[in-house]
């Protein structure tokens, strides 16, 4: 049988990412839109907790010592970069430590590391926003810890708003969201925020930027972004502030 043909040719080369989420994530279908078809992600977790979304998930999903772990589990598959994929994991304790996240990132063997609010803080240095509002699906506590590492970039919050949600994060409507950005927006705020990589947003950037004029930014946006600028390859979906920084 002759087998010169395109139908054989294939498959495509294969790029990778792999994303270190925390245990409750059910959003990997999202994370898929933002991504182009030669790239695949390659997830691993960090153990169960039973606690509640809170200040103390937030410690206990960014050990570092379980992101080390989770990182020599995909390593095998070749990935480009390893993410860490939490926003309150990655700003609960600082800058600082979102940074030590990194470190052990890499020293467990990643080739690049980044975190959803590293990313955050890339994006709005490349923007050169200084003034946001913020949306979270947190309580008030936790919501404070994200006010805190803006404000040490230099990154005035001038509104917010929090679901006060324990879990079922991914299970939030689009409407609610719309509804709760819409109530978050200052006339002031150069950018929104929208935290909470498993809080489903994809679907809702474009009609929310034209609506507001202002980028609208996303966890799960972010973080894939910054993953492939590491790859040299563009980002795959909506917002308008990616032509500004890729």
């Amino acid at each position: 049988m002759d087998l010169d043909f395109p139908a054989f040719d294939g498959p495509l080369a294969q790029r990778g990412i792999g994303v270190i989420a925390p245990f409750d994530l059910a959003l990997e279908r999202e994370l898929w839109r933002w991504v182009p078809m030669e790239v695949s992600l390659h997830l691993a977790r960090t153990p169960y907790e039973p606690v509640p979304v809170s200040m103390e998930m937030a410690q206990l999903v960014s050990n570092s010592a379980h992101l080390a772990a989770a990182t020599r589990d995909v390593l095998h598959v070749e990935p480009e970069v390893v993410a860490y994929l939490c926003t309150s994991g990655s700003f609960v304790n600082g800058i600082d430590y979102e940074r030590s996240l990194c470190k052990a990132i890499c020293d467990a063997g990643a080739p690049e590391a980044v975190t959803t609010s590293g990313a955050l803080a890339e994006v709005l240095d490349q923007l050169d926003v200084r003034r946001v509002s913020v949306i979270t699906p947190y309580d008030a506590d936790l919501t404070g810890k994200l006010h805190d590492f803006l404000a040490e970039m230099n990154v005035e919050t001038l509104s917010s708003e929090h679901l006060g949600l324990g879990g079922g994060i991914w299970k939030v409507s689009y409407r609610t969201i719309a509804e709760r950005i819409f109530s978050a927006d200052h006339p002031d705020a150069e950018a929104i925020f929208v935290s909470c990589t498993n809080l489903p947003t994809y679907d809702l950037i474009e009609p929310l930027e034209a609506a507001l004029g202002k980028p609208v930014l996303t966890a799960n946006q972010l973080t894939m972004w910054a993953c492939l600028k590491r790859m040299a390859l563009p980002i795959v979906g909506p917002g308008k502030w990616l032509k500004d920084v890729s």
